[in-house]
């Protein structure tokens, strides 16, 4: 029999072999391994933490699988794949299967910190967790983490007999949520202070997961910017085309789709091109799912979502980066017929009462137009419906953070915000912008400790370096 001091020191030595010297403090263990990050400026960041198990071969179009424990220490010091994509707004393309990574960032010595859980934008089809810097959420005190979620038709196809058919990127949201609540004790985080928050896509899966009963608890607040879940385009008299899709359309889409496959099995054995090729069919979170059972919009109107603090917000000029790489430069009569495609021409001309020409290229009206009717007062119902506190981005001259963009007027554009908010787009700020970034991560962060980013629910705080009125967005026409 071996003695007490022999045992001890097998002991001390398999602990000293499981958790390298040289990482000290940078090493986390989690329910399915160490894994080992880094440390800077006060810092710790691990990166590429595997939160289900590869989506590829027989998993591709399930639901995400749990991971495997392995054995060691993962190196957790550069980013996961992004999810197949192809190229978009500022967004490189990708042909990996394998992505469903998440990062943490947290401040060195943090303990019961509040967790702010970012989603990341770009259509449903494009982007990555890792193209977001978080530095100055962390210095205010959060335990930030980012998530990849499956794109396009990789997250979003649907076939007959399919389970999780159209719904399966929203899934792995709810999976990182999942992991959030095992795990971010670990890394200084409370996993009951919670906050999902996201914009564009992001923002319309953050008011997704707002009204699944599956995310019950999972967090606790909800920051959603520029994606209230009764966003749409207008295509037609009395047409409005909605972000969300029915499961039994989807599954039949799949079914009619130019796959060449007659089972999933088939599927299953497609190439990532041949999938990609299918995205632009299959780039709508599908209702009717376990992930989300019902409708968002009707959730909504219906009360039924999770009664969590909710800020929700919009950029002044949401649509004018649309506008500008999609119509030609237009006259009043260019502007009219604009209006009547997407309207109808009854309600073109009641709409020019509102918004009449101004002379010159008529882009910049029409993009007021569509800024105030999918975005600004849909988010104005959202508010209401959820008693958010609201904001709006009104800086006037934000730095373009996409690339290749037409020279136009372009204001507070859609994304505009996220350099104020987070890193992204490597552009450089002003002085007076650095201030106003400061001070809206502040207000994210004290909304993420708090529930309350620092004005009353009936105001709608303008976000600006140089002093603005409220917008007019003329909601009581699209309300009518």
């Amino acid at each position: 029999m071996r003695s007490t001091s022999t045992t001890l020191i097998a002991a001390l030595l398999v602990a000293a072999t499981a958790v390298p010297a040289q990482a000290a403090g940078t090493t986390v263990r989690t329910d399915t391994g160490f894994v080992s990050g880094t440390v800077i400026n006060a810092q710790r960041t691990f990166q590429g933490i595997p939160f289900a198990a590869p989506p590829t071969g027989e998993n591709r179009w399930r639901d995400p699988q749990p991971v495997r424990p392995w054995q060691g220490v993962l190196d957790a010091t550069r980013p996961g794949p992004r999810c197949a994509q192809d190229a978009g707004l500022g967004s490189p393309a990708s042909d990996a299967e394998d992505c469903l990574y998440l990062n943490v960032t947290t401040p060195a010595g943090a303990v019961d910190r509040p967790v702010m859980v970012w989603l990341h934008g770009g259509s449903f089809t494009s982007g990555a967790g890792s193209d977001y810097g978080v530095d100055q959420l962390v210095r205010n005190g959060s335990v930030v983490v980012t998530v990849n979620y499956r794109l396009g038709a990789f997250g979003y196809f649907g076939f007959p007999g399919l389970p999780g058919s159209g719904a399966f990127g929203l899934k792995d949201q709810q999976q990182a949520l999942e992991w959030v609540q095992r795990n971010i004790r670990r890394f200084g985080g409370n996993p009951h202070n919670v906050t999902l928050f996201g914009a564009s896509a992001g923002g319309l899966s953050t008011c997704a997961q707002l009204t699944s009963p599956r995310t019950r608890d999972l967090f606790h607040r909800a920051i959603i910017q520029s994606g209230p879940c009764r966003l749409g385009i207008p295509v037609g008299e009395n047409q409005v085309h909605h972000t969300w899709a029915n499961r039994a359309d989807v599954e039949q889409a799949g079914a009619k789709a130019p796959h060449g496959c007659a089972d999933v099995q088939c599927l299953r054995h497609l190439s990532v091109q041949q999938v990609k090729a299918l995205t632009p069919l299959f780039s709508a979170p599908a209702y009717d799912t376990d992930a989300l059972p019902e409708n968002p919009i009707t959730a909504l109107r219906g009360g039924r979502f999770h009664r969590v603090p909710v800020l929700a917000g919009t950029t002044r000029d949401e649509l004018t980066v649309f506008v500008a790489m999609f119509y030609p430069p237009l006259d009043a009569n260019g502007y009219e017929q604009a209006l009547t495609q997407s309207f109808g021409a009854a309600k073109a001309k009641q709409i020019l009462g509102a918004y009449p020409a101004k002379g010159g290229d008529e882009r910049k009206q029409l993009s007021n137009v569509l800024t105030a009717m999918t975005s600004a007062c849909t988010t104005d119902e959202l508010r209401t419906q959820t008693h958010a506190f609201g904001y709006e981005f009104a800086e006037p001259r934000p730095p373009m953070i996409f690339p290749g963009m037409p020279e136009f007027d372009y204001g507070a554009y859609h994304g505009s915000e996220l350099p104020f908010v987070l890193r992204y787009g490597g552009v450089t700020l002003s002085d007076a912008q650095r201030m106003l970034s400061d001070e809206m991560a502040r207000a994210w962060s004290r909304f993420a400790r708090t529930g309350q980013p620092g004005w009353a629910r009936q105001d709608v705080r303008l976000f600006a370096t140089e002093p603005v009125a409220p917008a007019d967005h003329r909601c009581d026409l699209w309300s009518s």
